[in-house]
């Protein structure tokens, strides 16, 4: 494990998206602590293999992933708030799920072929109007609450949250993260997390610390990630390992805020 992995996964340099200094929606789906935990045997799973060794594994299987489900709560680093996701990602680019900051409010997202769809609630909209006037502010929730709007994933008002959607992108640094056993990586307790049985490995770093609980059943899947670094502090869950993301263009009327831009 590195320091770079947390801030890699939780992507939190997410930008304004479309109008108004508008950022994106919020996570209904509480993360959940790990339970029933148990002393960790020798024998047990992963019998044999260092902190480093098993944490390696867990990296690596995560990477190859097709898809999966993240939810949780990051930094972000431009607001000094909290970004809240519950997400599922595929490395074809799709997404579908939702986001929000400091918990005000809820925007849902919707990534497929290479258009963004993006829908914003009226609390969500007021939070990020500062800066902008009654009258903008009130222009803008009659304008989008409620509604989807429309961007090209390639546009400079998308990009970023498009390339969060990309799993590939989300987990780059995965697949050299995992470097041997590590001085500082041991491994923990077995536990559950959701039901699914795991192992957990810690890693200090100074005063910071990190605990990867990885799956002791099935692949090495990386259930949960807690970081309690001063720098970039969060906790992701990670679920529905290689399951068909459902992202689907949504129906009714949509506000294509390209066109307005143009």
């Amino acid at each position: 494990m590195r320091r770079t992995t947390l801030a890699a996964l939780c992507l939190t340099a997410i930008t304004v998206a479309g109008v108004a200094g508008c950022l994106p929606g919020e996570d209904k789906a509480a993360d959940k602590t790990a339970d029933r935990t148990t002393a960790a045997e020798p024998k047990g799973p992963f019998a044999g293999l260092t902190g480093g060794q098993i944490a390696e594994r867990a990296l690596t299987a995560t990477s190859g992933a097709s898809s999966l489900r993240m939810t949780g709560d990051v930094a972000d680093d431009e607001s000094g708030g909290t970004i809240r996701i519950d997400m599922a990602l595929d490395k074809r680019g799709e997404c579908a799920g939702t986001m929000s900051m400091n918990g005000e409010g809820r925007a849902d997202v919707v990534k497929t072929g290479t258009a963004l769809y993006m829908k914003y609630d009226e609390k969500f909209l007021r939070a990020q109007s500062d800066g902008s006037s009654k009258e903008e502010t009130d222009g803008v929730v009659a304008m989008l609450a409620g509604k989807w709007t429309k961007m090209a994933a390639t546009g400079a008002d998308a990009k970023d949250i498009a390339g969060f959607c990309d799993l590939d992108s989300v987990l780059a640094d995965f697949k050299d993260a995992g470097s041997g056993p590590g001085a500082g990586v041991t491994r923990g307790a077995t536990t559950t997390v959701d039901g699914t049985p795991a192992l957990v490995v810690n890693e200090k770093d100074g005063k910071d610390s990190y605990t990867l609980y990885v799956a002791t059943k099935g692949k090495p899947y990386i259930l949960r990630l807690e970081s309690k670094s001063a720098k970039d502090p969060g906790t992701i869950a990670f679920s529905e390992y290689d399951k068909p993301v459902v992202a689907k263009k949504p129906t009714g009327e949509i506000l294509d805020l390209d066109a307005l831009g143009g």
